[in-house]
């Protein structure tokens, strides 16, 4: 994905990017190629892979919810920073914090927040299940099995906010027994399921709310 075929496909999730917002996502394909030949951040390299898997990626999150509000936003086991490297710089009005297990991937994405001179972001050395915070969204984006991942994620969720996990086919974890079991507890809202432009691989936003 080229930069245009970015700004396309950008569009139609009804984003449009400043100069200044394109600036700083490049900065931070150069800064993560930079930091990848230190640390194991992404088998990704190329720019219009990286673009197309974890820049564009990250912002179809906006297919389930509207991010144009001021709002609070965890990113659980961020990685590389994605999501929320990603959402911070194209809504810098959503107060982020990244969560993730790893000491050397903490430094480094505050490294990115700094050099970004990104606002209102935060990067934490934790667990999800360690945290108290709350929270008007949460996400996570391929990091467990979902059935897992609510069990370390649910209780950072405000009475009204929303737990939106990003997902390959969703089909092969979410099974009818699976899901029998979420629901005792939570309330699946929506599955929104489309393909990757491009390459066509299978994505999945699954949005949850706490009884």
């Amino acid at each position: 994905m080229n930069e245009k075929e970015f700004l396309d496909a950008l569009k139609e999730l009804n984003i449009y990017l400043t100069n200044d917002q394109l600036d700083k996502l490049n900065k931070f394909y150069n800064l993560l190629i930079e930091w990848n030949t230190k640390i194991n951040l992404t088998r990704i390299v190329d720019k219009e892979s990286i673009y197309l898997k974890h820049f564009y990626d990250s912002l179809t999150i906006t297919k389930v919810v509207d991010l144009r509000e001021s709002k609070t936003l965890c990113d659980i086991g961020t990685g590389a920073g994605f999501p929320g490297i990603v959402l911070k710089i194209v809504f810098p009005n959503l107060k982020i914090t990244l969560v993730d297990a790893l000491q050397k991937r903490v430094k480094y994405l505050n490294t990115i927040i700094k050099e970004l001179e990104l606002q209102d972001i935060k990067a934490i050395h934790a667990r999800g299940e360690d945290l108290k915070d709350k929270f008007d969204i949460v996400t996570s984006r391929a990091v467990a099995n979902i059935e897992k991942l609510l069990t370390y994620t649910m209780h950072l969720v405000s009475k009204d906010g929303i737990m939106i996990a990003m997902k390959g086919n969703i089909e092969q974890e979410l099974t009818e027994e699976v899901s029998k079991k979420i629901s005792k507890k939570y309330n699946i809202i929506e599955i929104n399921k489309f393909l990757l432009p491009k390459e066509e691989s299978n994505r999945s936003l699954v949005v949850i709310k706490n009884k």
